[in-house]
């Protein structure tokens, strides 16, 4: 097996399935710290209205339309990265097997990868579909989300108005998570100090004193 993910008619398989451990295994830390790559998407890139509506729009490009049936656009970026490279990755390599198995000699990379590439969709709609259904729904599990606004967190550092500070915040899930929080008037915030999170911005979350 290792000599067939070694092969370098396989290559583009075997870098598929590197880079799927890689967020896998990326997904894995930012869920233990709390609440995802989702989250940290939300925390850096707030949403904005027009973002929305801009969004809305390339819904009914060809793109748009692809996500949608494969249900990519329904999951957090790396959780569908990582179901597409893996079902891509092992497709191909399975593939690259049989054709082995039967004439004796692997087929060029150039023409199985794209080949795969359409193979392999059903199955990550499929493993989309599921995936879909099992994990929280986003507008409920991510951070950034109005569900976050009026929670009670705990600064983790010293925060001023232009200073950014770690806190730690629990969801109505019972899940932790961990943002930045600015107060949200002139003020400083200790730590070890119970705020109540008001606002999101792109500094972070404001804050205020309980």
């Amino acid at each position: 097996m290792w000599e067939l993910f070694t092969e370098p008619a396989n290559i583009v398989f075997s870098i598929s399935l590197s880079l799927m451990l890689m967020f896998a295994a990326l997904e894995f830390i930012l869920l233990f710290l709390g609440g995802g790559s989702q989250s940290v998407f939300d925390q850096v890139f707030p949403e904005d209205p027009a973002d929305l509506e801009l969004r809305s729009k390339q819904d009914h490009s060809l793109i748009g339309k692809l996500l949608t049936w494969l249900y990519l656009d329904q999951l957090p970026l790396f959780i569908g990265l990582i179901i597409f490279l893996a079902t891509y990755g092992l497709i191909g390599l399975i593939t690259q097997s049989l054709i082995e198995h039967v004439t004796g000699n692997l087929l060029s990379g150039w023409i199985i990868s794209p080949a795969c590439l359409f193979l392999c969709m059903p199955l990550v709609q499929f493993n989309a579909k599921i995936a879909e259904k099992i994990l929280p729904k986003l507008q409920h599990a991510t951070l950034g989300t109005e569900e976050l606004i009026g929670c009670k967190a705990t600064i983790l550092g010293e925060t001023r108005l232009n200073a950014p500070a770690p806190a730690e915040v629990q969801d109505q899930f019972g899940r932790k998570h961990y943002i930045l929080v600015v107060p949200a008037s002139n003020e400083t915030l200790q730590q070890g100090q119970a705020v109540v999170l008001i606002k999101k911005t792109r500094k972070g979350f404001q804050a205020t004193p309980l």
